[in-house]
């Protein structure tokens, strides 16, 4: 199994942070607008090309999101996205990994790259107050 791995610092706190992660108005102001809740899973639509249902297995506020991948591309499901969160002096880092991939294949090239962006968006978002969720995220190759 492989995973993709991520550091980054925000200049805020970990409760600013979990509210990003752990809200529908929060994750919609980062990763996608077309974002919904449904029970325990949250739906993520990226227009035509498709998306992902995440199982919210943990949230501790200031310290853990974890969910997993029930519904999506077949590299995506069963894998799981954790966000952990920590406070270094005034940045609040996450640590983030999408775990449990089988195998590196070039989609998942083109997914780090493209949580590399979203995470530069949350990072946005909570320093500013606006970040670029889809449809107005970055497009960083042909598969968007």
């Amino acid at each position: 199994m492989v995973d993709i791995l991520h550091r980054v610092g925000v200049q805020a706190s970990v409760d600013d942070v979990s509210k990003a992660l752990t809200t529908i108005d929060g994750l919609a102001g980062w990763w996608t607008e077309d974002t919904q809740a449904r029970d325990d899973v949250i739906a993520f639509r990226f227009g035509d090309v498709g998306g992902f249902d995440m199982k919210v297995l943990e949230t501790a506020p200031g310290k853990l999101v974890h969910w997993e991948v029930v519904d999506g591309p077949p590299e995506w499901i069963g894998t799981r996205i954790r966000f952990d969160l920590s406070q270094e002096e005034e940045y609040a880092i996450i640590m983030f990994r999408h775990e449990g991939w089988a195998e590196q294949v070039p989609f998942m090239y083109h997914c780090s790259t493209k949580w590399a962006t979203f995470l530069m968006s949350l990072k946005k978002l909570v320093e500013t107050g606006s970040g670029e969720p889809a449809p107005n995220d970055v497009q960083v190759s042909n598969w968007h």
